[in-house]
């Protein structure tokens, strides 16, 4: 069990690394968010059930801090994205759509 469980945490810091390369490779404040917040969700929670399988007694813990991380991090990442948006970040040029343009903003 000790060996499953280090693997999975093996492979969740390998998401988190994979996270930070999407990070600073991609061009815009809105892809990084998505990057982040996605790869981190997935690398985090692969982290924590090789957690449950070292120490089996912190299952119950993990699964709630799961669900926490879930529910939270959409959440927190749609919240800066539409800041940054109304803030007046500026998208990629490589964007073909903005669906918060409101007609005010319409060129």
């Amino acid at each position: 069990m000790i060996l499953a469980g280090s693997i999975l945490m093996l492979i969740g810091s390998l998401i988190f690394f994979l996270s930070a390369l999407g990070v600073i490779r991609m061009p815009d404040v809105y892809n990084r968010i998505q990057t982040g917040t996605k790869a981190t969700t997935l690398g985090t929670i692969v982290v924590m059930i090789g957690m449950a399988f070292i120490h089996p007694e912190w299952t119950t813990k993990l699964v709630i801090l799961i669900l926490f991380i879930i529910l939270t991090n959409p959440i927190s990442s749609h919240v800066v994205a539409r800041g940054a948006h109304f803030s007046g970040q500026k998208m990629s040029d490589k964007t073909i759509e903005d669906k918060l343009e409101t007609p005010e903003e319409v060129k």
